[in-house]
Formats: structure tokens, sequence, C-alpha cells
């Protein structure tokens, strides 16, 4: 029920008040004695006139402010006091301002939109806790579902790359390891978050593409022909394709597609230069030649980090960023060794999975703390 407190120190006229509130339906409360009445709660309404002993209208307010907040305030005063009392009004003290002698009707309607009031702030606040609590509730499904799209998306990764090791068993772990590598420089040079994470896709998946070429080239022992070649070099392509119909995955084809670009323009398959080229194949480009230099061949040993350093810095402004390669030369060579162990320790593990248990599929790979 609708409860309102009423303070006045004429006896006569709180008695009408209470009367005329309580036809209306209202649960009133009186006192006549100000001081009493500043311990009140449990109202929605006050009504109260301005003069009284002890306290006045507004310092009342004032007291029953702290203890009821959200309660409605509504002064009665004489035209003497006007000035006074609407200054309280001007403060925000007070909803509605009543002069004495008041009209029924005045009254009854200024009460009634006070309750009004009253409802509609409470009724938006409760809807703002509902809508607080059905963002949190959004934020935690959103969250689930990015971590499910993160799942799902390192599972379609790891099973393209899976797929083309069947054909090509050096590019897995080259793969991974450029990925981490690109990762480690795009770090360097200020990315973060999600344009660290499409760095690396990139860059792990930049020779998917190569599911598309012909075995008789792909696996050729020797060296290919001119025409070899030309259909060799569709394979970034061929991976653009196969990564632009995923619309997560859009930017890190666009990686793909143009990692055999060099920064002078002498690259294929567009012939891009300079910063036409997305900085994340620009990062790939330089990582991967760090891995090929650093890496095993059929036909040689790796060399030590040192050599790619220095070619790094030879190449630097013609196959290379010149900023990527100032980049790369500051991070310490020990953060490469750390990658390429974290790398190594991931093949040995799946291969240690797959000799435990052939026919079953291995559980997924670790995600290397470089990543």
């Amino acid at each position: 029920m609708d409860r309102i407190l009423v303070v006045d120190d004429d006896v006569l006229i709180l008695a009408a008040l209470s009367r005329i509130l309580q036809t209306e339906g209202y649960d009133v409360v009186t006192h006549s004695d100000p001081a009493v009445a500043a311990r009140e709660v449990g109202f929605q309404v006050v009504l109260t006139d301005f003069m009284m002993p002890y306290l006045n209208g507004i310092e009342l307010l004032g007291a029953l402010r702290e203890k009821n907040p959200k309660a409605v305030r509504l002064m009665l005063t004489a035209a003497a006091d006007f000035r006074t009392a609407s200054e309280a009004v001007n403060r925000g003290e007070v909803f509605r301002l009543l002069g004495k002698p008041w009209s029924l009707s005045d009254l009854t309607s200024s009460v009634r939109q006070a309750f009004a009031h009253y409802r509609l702030v409470e009724a938006n606040e409760r809807l703002q806790r509902e809508v607080a609590e059905k963002n949190e509730e959004l934020v935690a499904i959103n969250r689930d579902l990015e971590r499910r799209v993160v799942e799902r998306t390192t599972g379609l990764l790891d099973g393209l790359i899976s797929a083309l090791d069947y054909r090509d068993t050096e590019t897995q772990w080259h793969s991974r390891r450029v990925s981490l590598y690109s990762r480690r420089l795009a770090q360097e040079v200020g990315l973060s978050g999600g344009a660290l994470d499409v760095v690396e896709q990139g860059a792990l998946l930049h020779d998917i593409g190569k599911i598309g070429v012909q075995d008789s080239i792909l696996l050729k022992p020797g060296p290919l022909t001119p025409d070899e070649w030309v259909e060799m070099r569709k394979h970034p392509e061929f991976g653009y394709r196969m990564l632009a119909k995923m619309p997560y995955l859009h930017e890190a084809a666009l990686i793909v597609l143009q990692h055999q670009e060099r920064w002078d323009g002498k690259g294929y398959p567009q012939n891009l230069a300079g910063e036409d080229i997305v900085l994340g194949a620009r990062i790939f480009c330089l990582a991967d030649t760090v891995d090929a230099i650093t890496s095993d061949r059929p036909y040689r040993k790796g060399r030590p980090m040192s050599v790619a350093r220095d070619e790094i810095r030879r190449c630097a402004g013609t196959q290379f960023d010149p900023a990527l390669a100032e980049a790369f030369l500051n991070i310490p060579e020990t953060e490469w060794q750390r990658i390429r162990q974290e790398v190594e320790a991931m093949e040995a593990e799946e291969n240690a999975r797959w000799n435990s248990n052939p026919l079953g599929p291995p559980a997924p790979l670790a995600k290397a703390s470089g990543a």
C-alpha cells in the first residue's frame, strides 16, 4: 500500500490532511513534532509544512533524505514563506511546492503525481538492474562463444596443417615455428590482442595452398622447371581462395596471399611493394627467412642464428621491411632459441602420442608459451 508521511505542527491541519489522504486510499503516518518525524522510515512520499519549531521543512527533509533517499518530497508553505521554500525546490530537494491554504484538487493531484514519480523511478532502477544482469549474461555467453570459436578455429587450423603435412612432411613444424616467430616479432613492433592472433594464423597457414599443387611438383626431389615454378607460384592464391570463404580467417587469408611478396616489389603473385603489403605478410617474410636459414634441409644443415641476422641486415630495404628488420635485430637470439625449443617439444610430444596410440586421434597440441 502507498504510504505517506505528513508533518505539520498545527494538529488541526494535520488531522485535515490525514482525513483527505486516507480517503484517497493512502496509508498515512502523521507527526506534529518534526524532530520525531525525522526518525521515520518506510514511506514513499513525505508532505511537510515549511515553518515549524525545532526543524523547518527544509531541515526536516534533509534529515529524512539520509534514511529515505528515494522518498518523494512535497512541501506546504504560506505565501510569506514562499520565496524561501522555492529555493528548496530549485535545489532539487522538493518535488512539488503547495501553498497554504491549499486547493483540494491541487493537493490530491500533487500526491498522486508524487507516488507515480516514485513508482517510475523504482521501475527505472529495476529495469537498469535487469539490463545490467542481462548484460552480464550476454558477456558470459559471448565469452563462451568466443572460447568455442577459438577452440574450433584452432582445431581447424591444426587439421589443415596436418592435411598438408601428409603431403609435405617438412611443412607442419616449419609452419609452427614461423607462426611463433612472426607472433614474437609482431609483439616487438607493438601489435597485441586479436592482431597478434591474425599474424600467427596467417603465418601458420601460409603454405596451405600447396594442397592444390600437383604431387609431381610439390614432391619433386630435384629443381623445378620454369613451367613447374609457374604452377608452384600459384599456391598463395590457392591458399587465399580456401581461407577467404571463412569470415573469421579473412585477415589471415591476406597474409597467405601476400606471404611471397617482397618490400622491393620483386615478389609474387601481385608484385606488391612497401606498405602495400599487409604488415602480417611483411613480418612473415622475415620470420620465414630466419627459419629457412637456421633449419636443417636435406641438402644442408641449419646454420647459426648469427648467419640469419647478417642476412636480415643485408636485405633490409630490399627483401624486408627495414623497420621490421631493425625490430628483429633488437630481439635477443635467446628468444628465437626458446621458441624453436618449444616447437621441438611439441613435436616430440605429438610423436609420443602417436607412437603410444597410432590408430587413435592425438590430443590437441598444447599452446606454446610464445603464442
